[in-house]
């Protein structure tokens, strides 16, 4: 029940910290499960005091139990080790702190053990952190490799070595963390976060050799997979041998079989590049040398051809075309001409054999008065009349001395 306190009548600190111990007491005997990060066997205690570590959450509570009871179980309980203990809930006012008294205490087998992991694995894949989209190419020459491993140890001789082979001039960005252990995901959260925050670093390897399941447990922490789907660079998961498959491999970018594979990954081999380049050199020579080939024949085959052999001959045959259109021009012309004179003298001889000179040529002639009048009858013409006589070829001035009237018989 709660309890009545007040601004004016508050609860002193002892009265809270029995109730919390009421609480606390009344919760009974629980099941929980953890990780033993600390074992601690007092000479001459008959109690064991351990440190019980949640996997994800960074909270920790100290565990009881006899003597009696932490000897008899087998396997024996050694830190990092999964344990499920049912105990019974104590708080300490005195001190402010709760504790587990264990009554049983059972070691997390192999078998529920795997059980635990794969559905750890199904709920992560459920949240989509293993999602194939998600997964970022490694860069083709990466220029700061950063490596995650623990010190000394052969996975980073194997990636050091083998990746110095491959790319002599690769550099690397070491940060040391235990490959094993209750400390490990935590020191491997804090590498791997501190070489993303590195702008120089273009891909991380989280490199470890071999072990037991439980050995490789860390790398199946709850908290480690979920910050390294956090990070931006992307990461290489190399941790134990081909059939080893923590769910870091899953949420990694990539996935190595071993250290060596992802020193093999990380960088490529400098001599098979250079085999590459010669390659791709040598078919771009030949595609080069095939073109100038086509391009070269086509030109052979249009300098073969008549018109580009010698172009003086389209000339020729141009200029036989004129000097035939000129001829054709030439006779047209003469043609229309002579057509055209022949017009003209028939035109000609038509006016002349109208002109009045063409009459008088035939011995005809016109006589005209002193005024120039044309005399055409005999009428009004005097004697002594001075009168001019027009024939073909010019004038005769004459003077009338008489007339005289034609008649019909006169005619004829």
């Amino acid at each position: 029940m709660a309890m009545e306190t007040s601004l004016e009548s508050p609860a002193p600190v002892r009265q809270i910290a029995n109730a919390i111990a009421g609480w606390v007491d009344r919760l009974g005997a629980v099941w929980v499960e953890g990780q033993v990060a600390q074992v601690n066997r007092r000479p001459g205690m008959s109690t064991v005091f351990m440190t019980l570590r949640d996997a994800v959450a960074d909270i920790s509570v100290t565990v009881t139990c006899s003597r009696t009871l932490f000897d008899s179980l087998n396997p024996p309980v050694v830190e990092g080790a999964s344990i499920v203990v049912n105990a019974k809930p104590s708080y300490y006012a005195n001190r402010g702190t709760i504790s587990l008294y264990a009554r049983d205490i059972r070691m997390v087998g192999l078998g529920e053990l795997l059980a635990r992991l794969e559905r750890r694995r199904q709920l992560l894949a459920a949240e989509g952190l293993f999602a194939p989209e998600l997964k970022r190419p490694l860069p083709f020459l990466p220029g700061t490799v950063g490596l995650v491993t623990a010190p000394n140890s052969a996975a980073e001789r194997d990636v050091l070595e083998n990746a110095r082979r491959r790319w002599p001039a690769v550099t690397f960005e070491v940060a040391y963390a235990a490959m094993q252990g209750q400390r490990s995901a935590s020191e491997v959260i804090e590498a791997v976060e501190r070489l993303d925050r590195n702008p120089a670093v273009d891909v991380i390897v989280v490199a470890r050799g071999g072990g037991s399941v439980e050995d490789l447990l860390p790398f199946s922490d709850e908290a480690l997979i979920r910050a390294v789907h956090a990070v931006r660079t992307p990461v290489v998961s190399a941790i134990g041998h081909e059939p080893d498959q923590p769910l870091l491999d899953l949420v990694a970018d990539v996935r190595a079989s071993t250290p060596t594979d992802a020193a093999k990954l990380v960088v490529p081999d400098v001599a098979e590049e250079q085999r590459s380049v010669t390659h791709a050199r040598d078919r771009v020579r030949g595609a080069v040398r095939g073109w100038l080939a086509r391009e070269q024949a086509g030109l052979d085959a249009l300098r073969s051809r008549p018109a580009l052999a010698d172009p003086r001959t389209l000339l020729d045959a141009r200029l036989a075309e004129i000097d035939q259109l000129r001829d054709r021009a030439r006779r047209t012309v003469g043609h229309s001409l002579d057509r055209a004179a022949d017009d003209i003298g028939h035109q000609r001889a038509r006016a002349r054999a109208l002109s009045p000179l063409a009459t008088l040529q035939r011995g005809y002639a016109v006589l005209q008065d002193a005024d120039g009048h044309v005399l055409t009858s005999i009428d009004g013409v005097e004697a002594e009349q001075l009168i001019s006589v027009r024939v073909a070829d010019g004038r005769i001035h004459a003077t009338t001395t008489s007339t005289t009237p034609t008649t019909r018989e006169t005619d004829g």
